[in-house]
């Protein structure tokens, strides 16, 4: 996605400051290993014994983190960014991981989710199997 971005840097996915770009790099990384370690573990094995308590820690994990969507827009930001592309790719697959978000305390996802998930640029992303997902 960082070459993508470099390569059609209009509009610009990473933030043109240093110590802003250094801080979506540092949360993408995050996300990689707290999230999308898990969502890895669940999906090789949706059905295994270790599955539900990696989908009740994803979930908390999830719930935890609702403060810092209510606080903007997107993930941590006025705009759109790299970082809401790695986080609205794991939401999109939550009903193929087993996990609803049915809990108050997850509101500001699922407005966040609703947001992302309506703009045009993130169904164009999708791919056939993608789509496929939520209906």
């Amino acid at each position: 996605m960082e070459y993508l971005d470099e390569r059609f840097p209009h509009p610009p996915l990473l933030p043109v400051y240093p110590v802003a770009r250094a801080q979506s790099r540092l949360m993408m990384y995050r996300i990689a290993k707290d999230w999308c370690s898990l969502v890895d573990a669940i999906l090789a094995d949706p059905d295994g014994k270790k599955s539900a308590a990696m989908k009740k820690e994803f979930k908390e994990s999830l719930i935890a983190t609702a403060p810092i969507f209510a606080e903007k827009p997107f993930f941590m930001s006025e705009e759109f960014t790299i970082v809401d592309c790695c986080v609205a790719a794991i939401l999109w697959r939550l009903p193929v991981l087993g996990i609803e978000l049915t809990e108050p305390a997850a509101k500001p996802i699922l407005r966040y989710m609703d947001s992302v998930f309506a703009r045009d640029s993130f169904k164009e992303s999708l791919s056939e199997v993608e789509a496929e997902m939520r209906h």
